[in-house]
């Protein structure tokens, strides 16, 4: 079979020009996944690596909607061996299959890692600058709802839990314990 993994790094991207390229390709099965690719905690990644068998191949538009550092790469590669499944990436003309393909893996996937660094990099940079220049403060803090005290003070008494309280503020587990554990 051929299977298709698509990523794009949030909710708000389309996915459209991905799932296209799976449709000419004749992809029999497509899992997608709309996080970033900085690591590979990813749900369908997961269910697609699950989901392979011996004698598929697993097909992605371009390696850094696979993997976005050349460890998590080669881990994965290495997984998709295991199991006797070929890799293919497209834009890079990459197959697995063949000692060259893996080979020009390798490399692409260290281009792909580079380049993450030097977006973090420009990122970091244009902050910095934006700050020194007070136009960029940073996300706003989370407001807490009227009763936000009471609430935690019924947590602190013991008379609820820390899961009770944070439905209650409507905030993370790790806001609340950065601010009240």
């Amino acid at each position: 079979m051929k299977i298709g993994y698509i990523r794009c790094s949030s909710e708000q991207q389309n996915t459209a020009r991905q799932e296209v390229l799976m449709q000419e390709l004749g992809v029999d099965e497509v899992f997608i996944d709309k996080l970033s690719g900085k690591n590979t905690d990813r749900p369908q990644l997961k269910k697609m690596l699950s989901y392979v068998r011996k004698g598929d191949t697993v097909i992605v538009s371009e390696i850094s909607r696979f993997a976005r550092n050349t460890k998590d790469l080669l881990e994965l590669i290495e997984i998709l061996a295991q199991k006797e499944v070929e890799f293919i990436s497209q834009k890079e003309a990459i197959d697995t299959s063949t000692p060259t393909g893996k080979f020009m893996l390798t490399v692409f996937g260290a281009v792909s890692e580079l380049e993450r660094s030097y977006i973090l990099s420009r990122q970091a940079e244009g902050i910095t600058i934006a700050k020194s220049l007070g136009k960029y403060t940073g996300r706003k803090p989370k407001e807490l709802p009227a009763g936000a005290d009471s609430v935690i003070d019924k947590w602190k008494d013991g008379k609820i839990t820390a899961a009770e309280a944070i439905r209650k503020l409507g905030i993370s587990k790790s806001t609340f314990y950065r601010k009240f554990g």
